[in-house]
């Protein structure tokens, strides 16, 4: 009896290993399915992408992002996406439209509908409210002559794809391809509105910068006996005590009414030091930078962090906050900002 039941497990063993290996490989068919059909879209993207782009980056309003069933899924997740990279973007519920909330529609705003069929009676619905305002529609729909696609601005045909369900009947790779085709769109509104990656983290305080991205430059500022300055007649040996002993890299130069007059940083003093074999009879206001960059204290750190970053002549870390008369009050140091945002 030991025998057979030993028999019996082996067998009943073999079974559940043939059934994983099955369950496996449809696992893996699925993943082989929708590949196929997302690089099958990457040849479908061409002029109707370009002119897609081209209606919704004009839009000086809002997105109204919208979908039905699994659809509506997806297009919750975009609008969430396209808010996220700087393109204010809204989901609304075909359902909730028709019981009040259709008064998100209104003129300069974009549309942006989802749908594989592009024959759901709960968003045609919405196609009057959106022809009233002369808003814009682009469409990312599977049937290419639906009555979505023929009534939208542009339609983003994905066109026919096989669902990774058994029966092709469950929405999984037409899903997959509408939400990169998404993506795409919302990576090339990115780039064509020049979303710097300083706007990414004061969309997200999460990021690098943290909760300081969005807090005023006076928070982190070195103020009072902090700020380092000097007269624009003090010699280059004061200047450099000045920078080493308040250690923010740079020292302000104020005139007799204590106004900025320019701005002195260690990289300046190096490059002093290498091009005069005698440089101690200079005086600060003799190399001093006379148009600094500043910023005001109530400035975001954002914006604070971006224009250090993105100066013309080049990066730099460090900023002069001036008050309404020009006159230093602070000084805000990039690694300050970074600090205070982990």
């Amino acid at each position: 009896m030991t025998g057979g039941g030993s028999r019996a497990e082996t067998a009943g063993g073999a079974g559940a290993r043939a059934a994983d290996a099955k369950l496996l490989e449809r696992a893996r068919e699925v993943a082989r399915i929708e590949a196929a059909a997302v690089a099958a879209l990457e040849f479908r993207l061409g002029d109707a992408f370009l002119r897609a782009v081209d209606v919704l980056a004009s839009c000086r309003g809002k997105f109204i992002v919208s979908g039905v069933g699994k659809s509506g899924l997806l297009a919750h997740q975009v609008a969430a996406t396209l808010t996220s990279v700087g393109t204010p973007a809204v989901f609304l519920h075909p359902a909730d439209a028709l019981h009040g909330d259709a008064g998100l529609f209104t003129p300069g705003d974009a549309a942006l509908f989802l749908s594989k069929s592009g024959a759901s009676e709960e968003l045609l619905a919405l196609l009057p409210y959106v022809e009233r305002h002369a808003i814009p529609l682009v469409s990312i729909v599977a049937a290419a002559r639906s009555a979505l696609a023929n009534r939208s601005t542009v339609a983003l045909v994905t066109g026919p794809v096989r669902e990774a369900c058994p029966m092709d009947l469950t929405p999984t790779t037409s899903l997959t391809v509408a939400h990169v085709a998404a993506d795409a769109l919302a990576v090339a509104l990115l780039e064509r509105r020049g979303f710097k990656p300083e706007d990414f983290r004061f969309l997200h305080p999460g990021g690098v910068l943290g909760r300081a991205a969005s807090r005023r430059v006076e928070e982190l500022m070195h103020a009072g006996d902090a700020v380092p300055r000097v007269r624009g007649s003090a010699g280059l040996r004061e200047v450099m005590l000045e920078i080493m002993e308040k250690r923010l890299g740079i020292a302000t130069v104020i005139d007799a009414a204590g106004v900025l007059a320019g701005v002195i940083s260690d990289g300046d003093f190096k490059r002093i030091l290498m091009k005069h074999p005698d440089p101690w009879h200079l005086t600060a206001e003799a190399v001093m930078t006379a148009t600094p960059c500043t910023i005001a204290p109530e400035a975001l750190v954002a914006a604070a962090v971006r224009m250090m970053e993105e100066r013309a002549a080049g990066p730099i870390t460090a900023l002069v906050v001036v008050d309404d008369e020009r006159r230093p009050i602070g000084v805000l140091h990039l690694h300050d900002c970074l600090k205070a945002g982990t």
